[in-house]
C-alpha cells in the first residue's frame, strides 16, 4: 500500500455505501465532558447496521472484488466480530457465500450476529491468529477468496467515516482513535490528508495488546502477546506491516489504557449517553480521560468505533 485513497476515491466509496448506512452522528455531551477541561466531540461508529465501522470498509472490497473477479462465488475471514459482520453484511449485499472463522470462546452475541447476516461460522483455535491460519487453509479447500482485515481497499470505505468527521466538525485539534490492525486509523489518516488538514491522530491500543505501541516506540515492526479481557477488537498480536508504515507516518503519537479503564469509559459512556461501547470502542475516550492535561481548552474527537458488547462485559461496566 503505497498512498492513501484521495479525496476522489474517499468520494466514490461514499457514494457506494450511501444506501447501505446513512452518515453516523456526531455529538457533544456535557456530561461526558464534564471534568475534561476540553471539547469533546464523539464519532459514533456504534449507529451502522452492524454496530461498528468496518462494515464501510467491507462493501467498498467486496464490489470491487466482484468487478475485478465476477466469477467469484465466495469469501472467508477471520474475526473476533466486527470485520467478520462487516463482511457477512456486504456477501449478503452482493449475493456471496460468507465463511467466517472465529476463536474458541469469541464474543457469543458477536457470533449470532455473524451467524443472522447468513454468515457460516467456524470455530478454530485460541485466538486470532490461530483462526486466521486456518482460514487460509479452508480458502484453499474450499476456493474461497480470503478477505485481510487490512487492505486498501478496506481503507478506502473506513475513510469516510473520518470525511464525515472533518466535515462535521471544523478545526479539530486532535482525533483519538484505537488501534486494531489499524484500518480505522488508516482511513482517518487518509481523510486527514485529502482534506489538507493539520489535525493531530492519536493512536490508541490497550495496555495488555501494546504490539503497535511498542512498534511504534521503537519504530520498527515487533510482535506482542495480546492478554487483553476486555478489548478484543483490539487485541492484536502481530502488527500489519501496511499498516504500521502508515501509523508511524501519520500518528502523533501512541497512547495505552488498561481494561480496567476500559470499562469505566464504558460506564460513563452509557451513563452520559446512553450509548453501548464495546471495550475497543471505549478506548478513544479513555484515553482521552488519563491525558485530559494535554487537551485542555483544545476541541477533540474521539471515536467510539463500535457497540458490540457482550451481555457479561455489560453486566461487568455496570457493576
Amino acid at each position: 500500500m503505497n498512498a492513501l485513497p484521495t479525496l476522489t476515491e474517499i468520494e466514490a466509496a461514499k457514494a457506494l455505501i450511501r444506501p447501505h448506512i446513512r452518515e453516523t452522528p456526531v455529538y457533544r455531551w456535557p456530561l461526558l465532558e464534564a471534568g475534561l477541561g476540553c471539547e469533546l466531540w464523539l464519532k459514533h461508529e456504534n449507529h451502522t447496521p452492524v454496530g461498528a465501522f468496518k462494515i464501510r470498509g467491507g462493501l467498498v472490497y467486496l464490489d470491487e472484488l466482484k468487478r475485478r473477479e465476477p466469477q467469484v462465488r465466495g469469501v472467508i475471514a477471520a474475526t473476533t466480530g466486527n470485520h467478520g459482520q462487516s463482511i457477512a453484511f456486504a456477501a449478503r449485499e452482493n449475493g456471496l457465500r460468507a465463511v467466517i472463522v472465529v476463536p474458541h470462546g469469541n464474543n457469543p452475541e458477536k457470533n449470532a450476529a455473524m451467524r443472522s447476516l447468513g454468515a457460516e461460522l467456524v470455530e478454530h483455535g485460541r485466538e486470532f491468529q490461530e483462526a486466521l491460519e486456518y482460514s487460509r487453509i479452508l480458502a484453499e479447500q474450499e476456493g474461497l477468496h480470503a478477505v485481510p482485515s487490512f487492505h486498501p481497499w478496506l481503507v478506502r470505505g473506513v475513510a469516510t467515516y473520518g470525511l464525515e468527521l472533518f466535515r462535521s466538525v471544523s478545526e479539530l485539534d486532535a482525533v483519538l482513535v484505537p488501534i486494531g490492525l489499524g484500518s480505522g486509523f488508516c482511513g482517518l489518516a487518509a481523510a486527514r490528508e485529502a482534506l489538507g488538514l493539520k489535525t493531530k491522530l492519536i493512536g490508541v491500543v490497550s495496555e495488555h495488546a501494546p504490539a503497535y505501541a511498542l512498534s511504534f516506540q521503537h519504530k520498527t515492526w515487533m510482535e506482542q502477546s495480546s492478554t487483553t479481557r476486555v478489548a478484543e477488537g483490539v487485541a492484536c498480536k502481530t502488527p500489519n506491516r501496511e499498516a504500521l508504515d502508515l501509523v508511524l507516518q501519520h500518528a502523533h503519537k501512541i497512547v495505552t489504557v488498561n481494561d480496567d479503564e476500559a470499562v469505566q469509559a464504558m460506564r460513563e459512556i452509557v451513563s452520559a449517553t446512553h450509548n453501548i461501547a464495546e471495550g475497543a470502542g471505549a478506548l478513544a475516550y479513555a484515553a482521552l480521560k488519563k491525558h485530559r492535561e494535554a487537551w485542555q481548552g483544545k476541541k477533540v474527537a474521539c471515536v467510539l468505533t463500535g457497540g458490540n458488547a457482550s451481555l457479561a462485559m455489560m453486566r461487568l461496566a455496570l457493576q
